[in-house]
């Protein structure tokens, strides 16, 4: 058990090393920088110069990333190069909103995802099950988005096409904004999900004693509950985690679209600002928060192996 703690700490620590240096060299090759992002073609080369300098975009590359590096290690994240706000508080500002959106769509998502699970690792159903499940989860997140605005907004006039939850405000105070966001997130991930834990389904419904409950005539709810799932706990936790990061990462898509003030939309803004601060921090918290699942499910799969 020590060991593959030991193992699994020190890959997740090394791949979230390699996410900070990937993210930081992303920002570097974008084209311009924060400064002419916020004043906007309004400020000549000697403000340009001036500004520049101020917000330490002069210094080398390595120097930059060492300094966002070790600050962030000391829970300082920096300040925002467009409204010099600390990004700790612009995280804290919209991470509420993201959780509970992301909350809500893994409630909904592991549900379905374990139903269509079951239905395509059974003998049966197994093969046109699977297709259905892999095109399901080949379809874009933006085509599943505007399929749900069509039906519930334009034809049948149940919710709202946009969710523009104000900053600060729990989503939990409007909840009929955080319906079309979290289905675009759930079923997509749904679908993916089950994709991945239909064989191993297959695999433990084949086992003697399974075969023999389902010959005795055992209800199919039992049998998932008591003999197929207790087997699946390491699979399961590792498609959990994966489908969780799928969730973070399609929040700057479905944010975006709906309008709904999370970390999602966060990102995209500030890729877009260059305010690279920003972006490294929502980008390095996405990727600790999946890594973190997944060190779980490492954990988890070499304690009872």
């Amino acid at each position: 058990m020590i060991p593959v703690l030991i193992r699994s700490t020190a890959r997740s620590a090394l791949l979230l090393f390699a996410v900070a240096v990937l993210v930081f060299a992303a920002t570097e090759l974008l084209p311009g920088d924060a400064v002419q992002a916020r004043t906007r073609g309004r400020a000549g080369e000697v403000e340009l110069a001036r500004l520049r300098e101020q917000a330490g975009l002069d210094d080398p590359a390595w120097q930059r990333f060492g300094g966002w590096l070790s600050g962030f290690l000391h829970g300082d994240a920096g300040r925002s190069l467009i409204n010099d706000r600390p990004v700790s508080v612009l995280v804290a500002e919209r991470l509420p909103a993201t959780l509970a959106l992301t909350a809500a769509a893994l409630l909904i998502a592991v549900p379905l995802m374990l139903l269509a699970a079951w239905v395509a690792g059974s003998t049966r159903l197994g093969s046109p099950a699977s297709g259905v499940i892999a095109a399901a989860a080949a379809v874009p997140q933006v085509v599943v988005a505007g399929a749900l605005v069509a039906l519930f907004s334009g034809l049948l006039h149940w919710l709202p096409r946009v969710s523009l939850l104000p900053i600060g405000q729990s989503p939990w105070q409007r909840p009929e904004l955080l319906v079309l966001p979290t289905l675009s997130l759930a079923l997509p991930a749904a679908a993916f999900g089950a994709g991945l834990l239909a064989g191993a389904v297959a695999d433990v419904r084949r086992l003697p004693h399974v075969e023999d409950a389902v010959l005795r005539g055992v209800p199919h709810w039992r049998v998932a509950v008591r003999h197929v799932l207790p087997l699946l706990t390491a699979p399961l936790l590792h498609v959990l985690a994966v489908i969780y990061g799928g969730l973070i990462a399609a929040t700057t898509v479905v944010e975006t679209v709906f309008g709904y003030n999370g970390l999602g939309e966060l990102l995209v803004s500030s890729v877009a600002n260059r305010d690279v601060p920003t972006v490294q921090a929502v980008a390095l918290l996405s990727a600790a928060v999946v890594l973190a699942g997944l060190w779980l499910a490492d954990v988890v799969r070499g304690g009872t192996a």
